[in-house]
């Protein structure tokens, strides 16, 4: 969900110059335009959603009953989320609001999330936390390396593997709701497994992109308000990443 979100953002503004090419890394080295889009206030911005999802999601985990029940309030703010993504996506301009009001929504989410998955799976929280951090900083090197390049190609297989995966997860979702279950999407079966892996790499694929849009706004001299927006779209990528671990881990401890 970011980074289609983040490339559809980027539009006629930062391209306009014909200064940008694919794969660049100049932006990682520091801002080009002075009173632009800067990586260390992109960096700034991520750390303060990402603490904003932390403290929401200690609160969402305090309100789980021991019994596991899940909190009455935890559906409409799901919806008020996924209400909260689209607006960011057509209005990018307001993502400086939007933006702490996602991570505080998201946090109460995954809060509640992971202390299901604590209650059954113990010590599972620390290794999709680690997995996370881990496959955050192989990707960026990859990335600043050169190793990784986001080319127009790479964009568009990332994006459409992003959207179908979207697509894929309402659709069970949606079935589950008139009867039709699809055990195989959240057992812990060699599919179920695979599945997950497969998830996890177009996830982390979608961290590239995040860099790209990041090295290209700055290339490009983005307004500085434009951080916000991709600050969202790393936060986003990042706690996506966090909860395939989850359901990875938890699959293969049902083994």
């Amino acid at each position: 969900m970011a980074n289609p979100v983040l490339e559809r953002n980027f539009g006629g503004e930062a391209t306009a110059d014909g200064a940008l090419a694919s794969g660049q890394q100049q932006a990682l080295r520091g801002p080009v335009v002075a009173d632009g889009m800067t990586v260390g206030g992109v960096v700034g911005k991520t750390a303060f959603l990402l603490a904003l999802v932390v403290v929401a999601g200690g609160w969402g985990w305090s309100q789980v009953e021991a019994s596991g029940a899940i909190p009455g309030w935890y559906l409409w703010v799901m919806f008020g989320t996924i209400g909260v993504a689209i607006f960011a996506a057509v209005r990018p301009q307001f993502a400086m609001v939007l933006g702490p009001v996602f991570a505080i929504l998201e946090g109460l989410l995954v809060g509640v999330i992971s202390k299901i998955y604590d209650a059954t799976f113990d010590g599972i929280i620390l290794q999709a936390l680690l997995a996370t951090a881990a496959t955050f900083v192989g990707m960026l090197l990859l990335y600043a390396t050169g190793i990784i390049k986001a080319s127009p190609r790479f964009r568009k297989v990332v994006i459409g593997a992003t959207l179908g995966i979207g697509l894929f997860y309402l659709l069970s979702i949606l079935l589950s709701v008139f009867g039709v279950s699809m055990n195989f999407v959240w057992d812990g079966s060699p599919l179920g497994i695979l599945i997950s892996l497969a998830v996890i790499a177009v996830a982390a694929l979608n961290l590239v992109l995040d860099f790209d849009f990041i090295d290209r706004g700055v290339e490009a001299g983005l307004p500085r308000a434009m951080e916000w927006m991709a600050a969202f779209g790393l936060m986003v990528t990042i706690v996506w990443l966090y909860l395939e671990f989850l359901r990875l881990f938890s699959r293969l401890n049902q083994n």
